[in-house]
């Protein structure tokens, strides 16, 4: 397909979807990194092997997981024309999102209280490395939650219907890596020592 083919409208909405998708790469490199770097630091003599991540982790990765459910069925009410029903699932989404955050320092709590800290005498690299990916992860969730704010706020302004879905679709496709960011970042914390 020629992408410079089609009215302006086609032309603008591919364009919107390609720096979404450019963005999304960027990201994901950046994680890889993270995550790259911790595999190396764990040759260190001073890397914890026997770590247990927080409960709130796992609660996080539940809550995360139904919130990307919520996203998808306001698009299919808002596709049907339920706009009542989108409105409601949104608003769930946002909240889920909310209690997402929330259990994310939960966990930081548990991981302090485990004598943890991410910096000073009572910080450990292996820890210091949970704090970052978790902290930068939440700055994403964070970014998401505003792009569902953008996409609530336009809902009520009924600027989106079964057939203009453009904005709600590139926030659902950002709030999509989110959770699946965090799938990956979960498994990996879980399972490599």
């Amino acid at each position: 397909m020629d992408l410079t083919q089609g009215t302006p409208e086609e032309k603008r909405i591919r364009s919107k979807k390609m720096m979404l998708w450019f963005g999304i790469i960027s990201l994901t490199m950046s994680f890889a990194a993270w995550t790259s770097a911790f595999i190396v630091s764990s040759t260190r003599e001073d890397w914890l092997s026997n770590f247990e991540l927080p409960t709130a982790f796992s609660i996080s990765l539940i809550i995360i997981l139904i919130s990307s459910i919520t996203f998808i069925l306001a698009k299919r009410s808002l596709k049907q024309g339920k706009r009542e029903l989108t409105t409601v699932w949104l608003l769930v989404t946002l909240i889920l999102g909310l209690v997402f955050i929330y259990n994310q320092f939960v966990g930081f709590r548990e991981i302090i209280d485990q004598g943890y800290n991410f910096t000073g005498p009572t910080s450990n690299i292996t820890m210091s490395y949970i704090f970052l990916i978790a902290a930068v992860h939440i700055m994403h969730v964070v970014v998401g939650l505003i792009c569902l704010l953008v996409v609530i706020y336009n809902h009520f302004k009924q600027k989106y219907n079964a057939t203009n879905l453009l904005g709600l679709e590139l926030a659902l496709n950002f709030w999509h890596f989110v959770d699946l960011l965090w799938v990956y970042l979960f498994l990996f914390l879980y399972f490599f020592r």
